[in-house]
């Protein structure tokens, strides 16, 4: 049985995640605990909220360098919504903040033109090249997305599907053993189970 350490940072609604993991057979730990990141076979960094309180929380709890220390040591880890976005270097979110550096680029807000702001609701994916977190998921397909800012990475390598909001941006990228997904696989449906799945596969 695969474990999975969804990390608690003190923002967001956990449950959900917690929940549809559990759907697909994983050993779920739900933690506060840096030290539980030996234990887990696959981490996953959840959230909803702002940059900044996000990665403050995760400092006052001392995630920050055994987070680090762990992706460097090859343990997968899958961000989700906020999750993916604290992936990056730097948000300007309500000012500029710094990020975990795991992956290199930004978190820009989404332009007036792309409409009304958080983009709330369903909207489609096109898959960018065959990352093994996207199997079997068909490009076009729809996922739930709840979010005012994006993420604009450094290298476009690192972008496996886009979305568009006004303008096109990365809604799902990976690089090594670091994943994020703009959007929440748990509110997903079947695309989101499969990802999930995906993930516990890799």
């Amino acid at each position: 049985m695969t474990r999975v350490l969804v990390i608690d940072y003190g923002i967001g609604n956990l449950g959900n995640v917690v929940r549809a993991l559990q759907r697909l057979g994983a050993e779920v730990r739900l933690s506060e605990d840096p030290a539980d990141l030996e234990w887990a076979d696959r981490l996953i960094l959840p959230g909803v909220g702002a940059f900044g309180d996000g990665m403050a929380g995760l400092r006052a709890r001392g995630w920050v360098a055994p987070l680090r220390a762990a992706v460097a040591a090859g343990k997968p880890l899958l961000g989700i919504c906020l999750g993916m976005q604290l992936l990056f270097e730097e948000s300007e979110e309500m000012g500029r903040y710094t990020g975990l550096g795991l992956l290199g680029g930004r978190v820009r807000r989404f332009p007036p033109e792309a409409g009304k702001i958080p983009q709330i609701g369903w909207n489609q994916l096109e898959r960018q090249g065959d990352h093994p977190l996207l199997h079997g998921v068909p490009d076009g397909a729809y996922a739930y997305f709840v979010h005012g800012y994006y993420c604009e990475p450094e290298d476009p390598e690192v972008v496996i599907a886009t979305t568009v909001y006004g303008i096109r941006y990365a809604s799902a990228v990976a690089h090594g053993p670091v994943m994020g997904v703009q959007f929440h696989p748990e509110k997903s449906h079947r695309v989101g189970q499969r990802i999930l799945e995906n993930f516990l596969r890799l």
